[in-house]
């Protein structure tokens, strides 16, 4: 088995997230080119530069320059296999990106130095503290003018809830920004703004050298000392098992554009973040090491390939080898699966693969067998646990605009409905659908992707809708007459469970007093 447990050890599978404009795609384009894995970087956001960033693919997303969907990209560096799940940063998508979390061991956080901790970072290092997962930070656009990084420090620890060590440190800046100091390798980076190739690195023994005066001037230099003394003062000796444990985030400060810190940050990643870990499943924990493979279903994608109308199932593997056409059982439904064609991603090009480990996420082509969520082993009844989906907090009926194209609008909301990008709701009093989100912006991509994609032309209805939730109840009586009661604002969904659609904050706390014997949920895992 030493085989697998080298496979395993040399496994980091992360997640980079961050608020819209942070800079994430580009941090993670810079990581590629590290890896060997594309050779020039795209500019995220100029329409003038027809490359767009490797990991934006679907049409709406070259178009508007944000990802909404999450990319997984696998590449080797050095004697490491690094899997990167990039996520969605516009909190319309929030969801799609809580998922990717419980997929992932550890987590690279980016700040702007400008803007410092934005509330969508909050949200998601709220996730990260449920599940102990560690973190880096990486402050980013120091080619600009921003804030004392000091003072950054600071609002870190106070908005994310969490110790911090510096492990690099800037020299000025936006215009005067002259580089960075390596405190985790005792290393001096200078920096010249080019976009395509790393910076000139000066080996430094000791922090007094008169190497760095040379290099940043005397008055920067003394600067620089007085500041590393400092943190050394202020912030305790970094230690890994802090970070591993998720009580400590190391910073690191660079400029993602500029392919500035980037490096930095890959090889002090690679070194100290953790190897894939255990997953608890209902039954019991599942170690990596386990020979026997088992593993989850945390997305689904329609249409990676517009011209065919497929779907993939991301696959992450939590114990033992995958192997390409064995015989799997999928838990949910107890169906016997074998896979011809698994694939692993470089963004958008896919290549088969014969073999995957536990940290690795494979694509297994889906004709409608998977939901998200679903446990695949060798033959174990385990069932690792559900990935929630939350109350949606928009509504709107979705009404076909061409009666010809009824069945490709029908199959294309169940496809991307199975994405998990949305909720849907058959309303019980008028038999009409209805579409739930969590963001504007979805209608419009849902919309977009029904026309591109399937053909079938929609329009959305407005509804005044507060909440969906879930009811349940021990007593049939009690669930029978509130369902009577409330039969106009009654639906379900999907699986066919009861949801109470509430139209106001009022009509469900009323709702709540008057039926003490109903259990109203606000997210579907319960």
């Amino acid at each position: 088995m030493a085989n697998l447990e080298e496979e395993i050890s040399r496994r980091r599978t992360f997640a980079i997230i961050s608020h819209p404009d942070a800079g994430k795609t580009t941090l993670t384009e810079k990581l590629l080119l590290f890896g060997g894995a594309i050779h020039i970087a795209g500019a995220v956001k100029s329409n003038k530069i027809k490359k767009t960033a490797t990991s934006d693919w679907m049409e709406i997303e070259k178009q508007r320059g944000i990802s909404v969907a999450t990319s997984v990209m696998g590449f080797n560096y050095g004697d490491y296999k690094i899997n990167i799940l990039d996520t969605p940063g516009h909190q319309d998508f929030a969801e799609d990106t809580y998922r990717t979390l419980t997929a992932v061991d550890s987590v690279i956080i980016v700040v702007d130095v400008a803007k410092g901790v934005e509330q969508q970072t909050r949200k998601l290092m709220e996730v990260c503290r449920m599940r102990n997962t560690p973190v880096i930070i990486f402050v980013n656009k120091l080619d600009r003018e921003g804030r004392d990084p000091f003072d950054i420090l600071d609002e870190l620890e106070a908005e994310l809830k969490i110790a911090v060590r510096p492990l690099s440190w800037p020299i000025n800046i936006g215009a005067k920004f002259k580089g960075v100091y390596n405190i985790f390798e005792h290393s001096l980076d200078l920096f010249t703004p080019d976009k395509q190739k790393a910076t000139e690195r000066v080996e430094i023994d000791d922090i007094n050298s008169p190497l760095i005066d040379e290099a940043v001037g005397e008055a920067d230099a003394a600067k620089l000392r007085e500041d590393l003394e400092l943190i050394e003062g202020v912030y305790p000796e970094f230690n890994v098992d802090d970070y591993l444990a998720g009580r400590t985030a190391p910073v690191f400060f660079g400029s993602a554009l500029n392919t500035f810190g980037v490096k930095e940050l890959l090889d002090c990643f690679v070194q100290i973040a953790p190897a894939p870990r255990p997953v608890q499943a209902e039954e019991r924990m599942v170690n990596p090491d386990d020979p026997a493979f088992s593993g989850f279903v945390f997305k689904i994608h329609a249409n990676m390939d517009p011209n065919h109308r497929s779907c993939i199932a991301f696959v992450k593997v939590c114990s033992g080898k995958f192997e390409r056409n064995a015989p799997y059982k999928q838990i949910r439904t107890g169906k016997t699966l074998r896979f011809a064609s698994p694939t692993a991603f470089m963004a958008q090009k896919k290549s088969i693969v014969d073999e995957a480990f536990p940290g690795d996420i494979v694509g297994i082509p889906d004709t409608g067998n998977f939901k998200i969520g679903d446990t695949i082993t060798a033959g174990e009844e385990i069932h690792f646990r559900g990935l929630p989906s939350f109350s949606p907090e928009m509504f709107m009926y979705i009404e076909n605009t061409d009666p010809m194209k009824s069945k490709q609008l029908e199959k294309g909301i169940q496809q991307l409905m199975d994405e998990g990008v949305a909720q849907l709701f058959i309303h019980q009093f008028n038999g009409r659908k209805i579409i739930g989100t969590v963001g504007q912006l979805q209608f419009e991509v849902i919309q977009y992707r029904l026309l591109h994609e399937y053909g079938a032309q929609c329009r959305w209805e407005p509804m005044s809708m507060y909440k969906a939730c879930w009811i349940e109840s021990d007593d049939p009586d009690a669930l029978a007459n509130f369902k009577k009661r409330k039969h106009q604002f009654m639906a379900t969904d999907r699986e066919g469970r009861d949801v109470f659609m509430a139209d106001s904050r009022f009509v469900l706390q009323m709702a709540q007093n008057d039926f003490p014997k109903i259990r109203f949920h606000f997210t579907s895992e319960f």
